[in-house]
């Protein structure tokens, strides 16, 4: 890993945990250092603050912001940083996600959330990626590399399917 942490993933609880790890699995294969922390816009809202508002000065480069329900998490933490923070709302009740993918989306103008789908961490990690790579072309390499891979093992799995079909005649 690098030296220094440049993706800061938050989550509003720890039951959040698990989902985070599949972008932070996706931070160690392209060796990018990240921290994980919990932190709440609403049980604690001064620390939320403080957070987004030092996360610059620590060398962070990227914030990523999980939370359910009413899911403010990555609103509070964008209103108090200009680095880019990209929520992933959570599907933590009956509203299936809907109401986490409503409150991270609905920012106002000059409060930019970059949003993925609910429960996509791994998507939040790729988007960290590609803003990260505008400046680390050694990043950007490994992100070509890794496309080349998702294309080769879709056109093995087309190949496999024709095969499949071909055997059933």
């Amino acid at each position: 890993m690098q030296n220094s942490t440049i993706v800061s993933v938050v989550m509003g609880s720890d039951s959040d945990l698990k989902l985070c790890m599949e972008a932070c699995h996706i931070f160690d294969e392209f060796d990018v250092s990240y921290e994980v922390k919990v932190i709440s816009a609403h049980r604690n809202t001064e620390e939320c603050i403080k957070f987004a508002k030092e996360a610059k000065d620590r060398g962070i480069q990227v914030i990523i912001a999980a939370a359910g329900m009413s899911a403010h998490l990555a609103g509070v933490t964008a209103a108090n940083t200009v680095l880019p923070v990209i929520g992933i709302p959570l599907c933590r009740t009956s509203l299936l996600g809907l109401d986490a993918l409503f409150s991270t989306i609905q920012m106002p103008p000059g409060i930019p959330v970059a949003t993925v789908g609910v429960d996509s961490s791994a998507n939040a990690a790729f988007l960290a990626l590609r803003i990260l790579a505008l400046k680390d072309k050694n990043l950007e390499e490994k992100l070509i590399n890794y496309s080349e891979k998702m294309k080769k093992s879709l056109i093995e799995k087309q190949e496999k399917v024709e095969r499949s079909l071909n055997d059933s005649k």
